[in-house]
């Protein structure tokens, strides 16, 4: 029976790939909550979805996470790393 082959480099390229495509697509919604947002500054008659669309801003672009406490709870400082 013949063992499969894998090829490391096609993964690592889908996977660069697929990310890069994710963090485009990231950029892109960003870019446009901020235009809305902007949009909504310039004319009165966007008051009330102003609001909403500051709350949004906040809850998704503004959100900050602690890297220590996100690597802790991962359980990243659990084990022992090899370099």
């Amino acid at each position: 029976m013949k063992k499969p082959l894998y090829n490391d480099q096609n993964y690592i390229a889908e996977r660069f790939m697929a990310i890069d495509e994710n963090t485009v697509q990231t950029a892109r919604l960003a870019y446009f909550k901020i235009n809305s947002y902007k949009l909504s500054m310039m004319k009165a008659s966007f008051s009330k979805s102003r609001e909403e669309l500051t709350d949004n801003l906040r809850c998704t672009l503004f959100n900050y996470t602690d890297t220590t406490g996100l690597l802790a709870h991962l359980g990243f400082f659990d084990d022992m790393v090899d370099n």
